[in-house]
């Protein structure tokens, strides 16, 4: 490390000390504390020996995947056209991307709850349609919870593959398809390995705003559908059982944790990181 930029590197260092680690021992105290003060395990013996509490830690993991995938589905077609598009239209497939973004989650979050409510247009046009013989509220389900988390996330998948496929040789592709290769072909074999390194990083991103995703979980997914932002939550702000909360937030960080570490070894393997 350059002597010279110590000084300039020491206001970081103290914020992160100040406004992570800090905090994060703290917690790690109070979590392996009862309500008296006393050390002990017992919290986190009660999370792992408690179905519900393991069914909760199950369910937001699910969550997390199945957001993954979604935006994943959403996320692939619309990197395909910036591969096949002109400058001009890379550019505004990026600005459209980025667009969201200037909009904070929670007002997403709350437009969704117009769009999905029993007088939005999405149940409107389904009783035009047919489909319901009556308006109904589309909220309150992890269905449209998985399909409001995908579209808040993302831009956080599309923009590292976009920045993946830009530094990607394009004369792979249409050599490809010169000798014969159908689209399907060029997709598999040339194009998926060279987004590979973007889409993992990206499912990083996805995987670990989905899971943690506190506002949008609670207000789109409603008192019924119960992961463990909710459940530290309730800890804290109900039951004031901080110590439990405190485990129960290692735990959580702990789990996101070890499927982030997993996904970012799994993108710098040697066959991936030679496509980027």
């Amino acid at each position: 490390m350059n002597r010279n930029a110590l000084p300039f590197l020491l206001p970081m260092l103290a914020l992160s000390l100040a406004g992570f680690l800090v905090p994060l021992a703290l917690l790690g105290v109070f979590s392996l504390v009862d309500t008296s003060g006393a050390p002990t395990l017992e919290n986190y013996r009660r999370l792992f020996a408690d179905p519900f509490i393991l069914s909760v830690l199950v369910d937001t993991l699910g969550l997390g995947a199945k957001v993954v995938a979604l935006t994943t589905l959403i996320a692939l077609p619309i990197v395909l056209l910036y591969w096949h598009a002109g400058p001009r239209m890379r550019r505004v497939i990026v600005f459209l991307t980025l667009l969201p973004m200037l909009t904070s989650n929670v007002v997403r979050t709350f437009a969704w709850i117009v769009i999905l409510g029993r007088l939005g247009p999405i149940s409107q046009a389904m009783v035009e349609l047919g489909f319901f013989p009556a308006p109904r509220s589309l909220l309150f389900n992890e269905t449209a919870l998985v399909v409001v988390l995908a579209q808040i996330e993302l831009p956080l998948l599309v923009l590292p593959v976009i920045a993946v496929m830009t530094r990607s040789d394009g004369s792979l592709a249409a050599a490809a398809a010169t000798l014969g290769a159908g689209p399907w072909r060029v997709l598999s074999t040339i194009l998926l390995p060279m987004m590979a390194p973007g889409i993992l990083a990206g499912w990083v991103l996805v995987f670990a705003g989905a899971t943690t995703s506190y506002v949008t979980q609670s207000v789109i997914g409603g008192a019924r559908l119960i992961y463990l932002p909710q459940f530290v939550y309730r800890e804290v702000g109900v039951l004031f059982q901080w110590p439990s909360a405190a485990a129960a937030a290692f735990v959580l960080l702990a789990a996101t944790s070890i499927v982030m570490l997993a996904m970012t070894a799994a993108s710098r393997h040697p066959r991936l990181a030679g496509h980027a």
